[in-house]
């Protein structure tokens, strides 16, 4: 990786733009090196180098030394490899949540009223509390993350499995119901 000097690092967090422009200049052409190796499909690699520009561009505050920043841009650029693909599995995981909806959706409002405070009532404290901060409080993932004393990485996955959580209990409530009728 090119040798990013501590005071360019500096100045471009300090906010001076043509140090940070000098910095993405010096930064270009190792992220196309790292995207090449990364990526699985070569018509990204132009999309990766635009996209961890704009990251870098974004978040150079948070690189704590010239250090670090050949680890960090090595995983932001991982990531952005492998977004077509998380799309794509996001993609089928909607469908399925379609699907989850729709058979939902047949269950009658009251019951379905009944059956999601009883979902709620069965989560863990913890997951409880981060369902209830996101959608009935409507905080941000970083208020929540504040107010629990966690990290917004933490924050998010106890969301994500309260939330998978409470569909499996509906889910399941709906399929018992409909076997025992």
């Amino acid at each position: 990786m090119a040798r990013v000097s501590d005071d360019l690092l500096l100045a471009a967090q300090s906010g001076d733009r043509r140090a940070l422009t000098q910095l993405l200049v010096v930064l270009q052409p190792d992220i196309r090196r790292y995207a090449r190796r990364l990526c699985y499909r070569a018509s990204l690699i132009e999309d990766v180098v635009q996209e961890a520009l704009i990251v870098v561009y974004r978040r150079v505050g948070t690189i704590r030394t010239p250090a670090a920043l050949a680890g960090w841009l090595l995983t932001v650029i991982a990531r952005l490899c492998m977004l077509p693909a998380l799309m794509l599995m996001r993609g089928v995981e909607e469908l399925a949540s379609q699907e989850e909806s729709r058979e939902l959706a047949k269950v009658p409002s009251d019951e379905l009223r009944i059956d999601l405070v009883d979902a709620i009532e069965s989560l863990s404290p913890s997951h409880r509390e981060v369902l209830l901060l996101r959608d009935l409080e409507d905080l941000t993932i970083g208020e929540i993350a504040r107010r629990l004393g966690v990290t917004r990485e933490a924050a998010k996955s106890r969301l994500r499995r309260a939330r998978t959580l409470v569909r499996e209990y509906l889910l399941d409530t709906k399929d018992s119901g409909r076997e025992s009728t």
